[in-house]
């Protein structure tokens, strides 16, 4: 039997003589040792005390429990010896400067899913890693285009580290007994097409007409326009959905509403959406907006919040159409005779 070959060897052999690429991999192998430490939190549950607590808010309102703040402190910690200057954090108010004179900026969100935390559902860490600016006062926010690489760890029944440095997608799967990230998954590619959604349908009310008209598409089943049959999946937990559909393919749709504060998404662009959306594009899928490749939108804030819709190619590519077609709102499914389940008239 062939020994599986490790994170750190498959970043080695990708980095070479690379000085850029060496400190990319140096930076990834220090998160993932971090959060082969969250995992164990996390593994522990209620042993390891009251991980859903809130703690506070952080500065856009949202609740911050005591997973998310350990994880954010854990990484932080392992982030100390690496070429990184800027940290951007979902729990921090404003970028934390590590290094003087580091040569990357890292991106990320410590504990997505964190309202799944008491009820024992994956969890997980996203990150992106992107090139320092040559000047220590000023802070990287590029296009999604410029990262260096990005992905995430899920903590489910087993973790796993999916990654990608600009040479498709790979999965690696944590041995529980030494911390060890095993390669598992060589190339991830995304199947174009599906037959699989997930959103949170509680929000209809809420959507625009394309949103509503697309979803309405769906439910129509083999009655309606698309003479499909859809199933409908919502975790509440970014990771574990874009695992699922890295794993069989679906489309994830978060997108912006009129509820207040939800016009824009709720969704971080720089530390969720964009590692996402590079992890979609090396494996053959997609993230837009649903006017815009999320990759090519441009960032003026640390903490900015974007519509995020992403997964099978040619799916994605339809919910694009839906926006682009001046004639959607007069067009219905047959199945409702004029209005369709989730169908509103905004």
């Amino acid at each position: 039997m062939v020994r599986a070959i490790t994170l750190k060897e498959h970043l080695d052999q990708w980095s070479e003589n690379n000085p850029t690429r060496k400190n990319v991999a140096n930076v990834m192998c220090a998160i993932a040792l971090g959060c082969c430490e969250v995992s164990r939190l996390v593994a522990q549950g209620s042993l390891a005390g009251n991980m859903a607590a809130v703690r506070g808010d952080n500065t856009d309102g949202d609740q911050q429990k005591e997973l998310d703040i350990r994880a954010n402190d854990i990484i932080t910690q392992n982030l100390q010896n690496q070429s990184v200057r800027h940290l951007i954090s979902e729990e921090l108010d404003e970028a934390l400067n590590i290094n003087n004179g580091g040569l990357l900026d890292v991106a990320i969100d410590p504990l997505d899913g964190s309202s799944n935390i008491d009820t024992n559902l994956s969890v997980g860490t996203i990150f992106s890693v992107l090139k320092a600016p040559k000047s220590d006062a000023l802070l990287s926010l590029p296009t999604g285009r410029h990262q260096l690489g990005g992905g995430y760890v899920i903590y489910g029944p087993h973790t796993s580290m999916v990654l990608t440095v600009g040479d498709g997608v790979q999965i690696f799967t944590m041995d529980p007994e030494t911390g060890t990230f095993y390669l598992t998954t060589e190339r991830v590619e995304i199947p174009k097409d599906t037959k699989e959604f997930a959103i949170n349908g509680s929000n209809f009310r809420h959507w625009d007409r394309y949103i509503s008209q697309y979803i309405d598409d769906c439910l129509a089943g083999m009655q309606g326009l698309r003479s499909e049959n859809y199933n409908m999946r919502w975790l509440a937990s970014l990771v574990a959905e874009c695992h699922r559909i890295l794993s069989r393919g679906g489309i994830f749709l978060y997108p912006g509403d009129d509820r207040p504060g939800y016009g824009d998404g709720r969704l971080r662009l720089v530390y969720e959406a964009s590692p996402i959306a590079m992890l979609m594009d090396q494996a053959g899928g997609m993230a837009t907006t649903g006017k815009n490749n999320i990759l090519d939108v441009q960032a003026t804030d640390i903490h900015q919040r974007t519509p995020l819709i992403f997964g099978s190619f040619n799916e994605v590519k339809r919910v694009e159409q839906y926006y682009l077609n001046t004639n959607s709102e007069n067009s219905v499914s047959p199945l409702f005779s004029g209005r369709g389940l989730f169908r509103t008239h905004k």
